[in-house]
């Protein structure tokens, strides 16, 4: 497994944290990788139904 470092708005952290903490996540890396499995298997939803619009992705705002 690769490290990859980034910058997350607090409030977002915050969120992960509470995750972690009420035990929904082990941790804040399964969470955000748990995150970026959603977002990978959307995409290939997404892809094998072209005719539907894809949704736009928003920004976060920092």
């Amino acid at each position: 497994m690769e490290r990859v470092t980034l910058r997350i708005p607090k409030q977002q952290i915050e969120e992960v944290e509470r995750m972690v903490e009420t035990g929904e996540y082990p941790n804040r890396s399964e969470a955000i990788r748990s995150a970026v499995r959603e977002m990978i298997n959307e995409e290939g939803t997404e892809q094998e139904r072209p005719s539907e619009k894809r949704k736009r992705r928003t920004w976060a705002k920092v």
